[in-house]
């Protein structure tokens, strides 16, 4: 960790996701999404400073992505689990998309990245059906 970071959130997906997913593994359909949580629940990690968002994953946790806030040019949330939770898409510069998925208290974490973010990002940025 650099000096002066200081973490705004660092752990795993909401538990909501993972329960959810499982419930729903009783139709053949839905298994792979019941999977895709278990891993997500097992292996992903997001920490969310003051100077950068990294998220942990991959298979065993062996990926790393860490984007400074400078790399941001939109942040879009996609509500899940009738609100409890929800996805953040974050899109690079490059256009690139980093989603961080079934994070909790998203609302919250939405309005602190968008607050590091430059004036023309937050312009572009917003909750999916919120503006036109």
């Amino acid at each position: 960790m650099a000096i002066n970071e200081e973490v705004y959130y660092e752990g795993a997906p909401h538990i909501g996701d993972l329960i959810v997913s499982l419930l729903m593994s009783i139709f053949v359909i839905t298994i792979p999404f019941g999977i895709a949580a278990i891993a997500r629940a097992l292996w992903v990690r997001y920490r969310i400073t003051n100077r950068r968002i990294t998220v942990t994953g991959g298979w065993r946790g062996q990926n790393r992505t860490d984007i400074v806030y400078a790399e941001i040019s939109k942040i879009v949330t996609v509500p899940r689990g009738l609100g409890s939770w929800g996805d953040v898409v974050l899109t690079l510069k490059d256009g690139s998309r980093l989603e961080l998925k079934s994070l909790p208290n998203f609302r919250e974490t939405y309005e602190y990245i968008e607050s590091k973010l430059s004036l023309k990002a937050q312009d572009r940025s917003g909750a999916i059906g919120s503006k036109a």
